[in-house]
Order: C-alpha cells, then structure tokens, then sequence
C-alpha cells in the first residue's frame, strides 16, 4: 500500500488548476467594460463599514457578489 504525501497532493491539485483559466464574462458588455465594473465595485465594497477591517479576502467576496449582481459570470474555459 503507498502512502501518498500531502506535498504531492498539492502540487497534483495545482497542476491541475494550472491547466485552466477563468475569465469574467457578461451577455451584453464587452470584456473591456469589466474593469470599469471591478472598479466601481472594489469601490463599493471599500466603503462598506463591515469591510473596513483591511481584510483583503472579505472585500474580493464583496467585489465578486457585486460584479455577478451587474450581469458579470465567471466562466471557465
């Protein structure tokens, strides 16, 4: 019976997140509008007095709900 390492586990998960890719997309926008939306959102996010804590983690879920919530989807390819 093999004992497989937790190292090895992570870098087989990480090659094979390596594989794809992720991209922001919307139904009625061009890809160059996202980071007009990402900003303004990051923005809104930034003002919310929960998120003023400085955790970066918590303002990138506040970021991504509200770039969905414009149409945005985040597709894998």
């Amino acid at each position: 019976m093999h004992k497989i390492s937790s190292w090895t586990l992570v870098v087989g998960g990480f090659l094979l997140t390596s594989c794809s890719s992720t991209e922001w997309v919307h139904p009625n926008k061009p890809s160059s509008e996202y980071t007009i939306d990402y900003d303004k959102c990051e923005m809104a996010a930034m003002r919310d007095p929960k998120l003023q804590q400085g955790n970066r983690l918590l303002i990138l879920q506040a970021t991504d709900r509200c770039l969905q919530k414009e149409g945005w989807r985040l597709i894998e390819q």
